[in-house]
């Protein structure tokens, strides 16, 4: 089990680079990413995977919302991604290794993989395979995660030395409604904990009084919390949580 590195529980975590596309910076863009390095920030991100088997920094299934095209990013390959504009910026997708190049180790990096079968169920490996293979050499304060578990239990096995946890909620059903109720029922109950070799987990702010968060915190878990949009919401979660995930405002960097 790899240990959490300390900067993960003292350096805010811009959500998916520090966005803001009013001034050229959207979600999990190098904009956003340079932007939060120079201001010190760690950095959140997502990995979708392309139809030829890259790990993509891109957070929504689907192209729809963030870029002008439209359909799964499944089924692009990479230097189609590539070449798509992110909206409110002037650059394309980037993807997970020239990302690992950028960052650079200079701040910490929570990547977050994203569920590629739709239901939290086992998954092909796929994802997983990249990711690994992209951070075997990468050399600075690096953590995984994914809301599907077995995800984390893949990379248990395959990047044993780069510590990961589970994303939670509390999984109500008007968000999460394709996902079975006895599927939110289990995976509310953080039960794979444990058993993927987990030393964190970053939970839905709204969800913070969880009586399991308070039991994980006692066995030594961290605890993160996304997202948080303001000091006072900040203020409230580190009552409870040891960092956050941020955006839309600038929090304070603890000395």
């Amino acid at each position: 089990m790899s240990a959490l590195a300390e900067g993960f529980r003292r350096v805010p975590l811009a959500h998916r680079g520090l966005h803001d596309v009013t001034k050229g910076r959207p979600e999990n863009s190098r904009a956003g990413l340079r932007a939060a390095i120079a201001a010190g920030y760690g950095i959140e991100i997502d990995l979708q995977l392309s139809r030829d088997g890259r790990a993509m920094v891109f957070h929504d299934d689907n192209l729809d919302r963030l870029t002008m095209e439209k359909g799964p990013v499944r089924q692009r390959d990479a230097a189609d991604l590539a070449a798509i504009p992110l909206r409110g910026g002037s650059e394309g997708i980037p993807d997970f290794a020239e990302s690992l190049a950028l960052v650079a180790g200079r701040v910490p990096l929570l990547v977050e993989l994203k569920d590629q079968q739709g239901q939290m169920g086992p998954t092909d490996g796929a994802l997983e395979r990249v990711a690994a293979a992209c951070l075997a050499d990468y050399a600075g304060p690096v953590a995984v995660m994914s809301f599907n578990p077995h995800m984390i239990a893949r990379m248990a096995d395959l990047a044993p030395d780069v510590a990961r946890g589970i994303v939670t909620c509390g999984y109500r059903a008007e968000d999460w409604p394709t996902l079975p109720p006895e599927s939110r029922d289990r995976l509310r109950a953080i039960p794979d904990y444990a058993a993927t070799g987990s030393v964190f987990v970053s939970h839905d702010i709204a969800d913070l009084d969880r009586p399991r968060l308070a039991d994980l915190r006692a066995e030594g878990a961290t605890l993160l919390c996304w997202t948080v949009r303001s000091a006072k919401a900040e203020a409230a979660a580190r009552r409870v949580a040891d960092n956050i995930t941020f955006e839309r405002y600038l929090p304070a960097i603890p000395a």
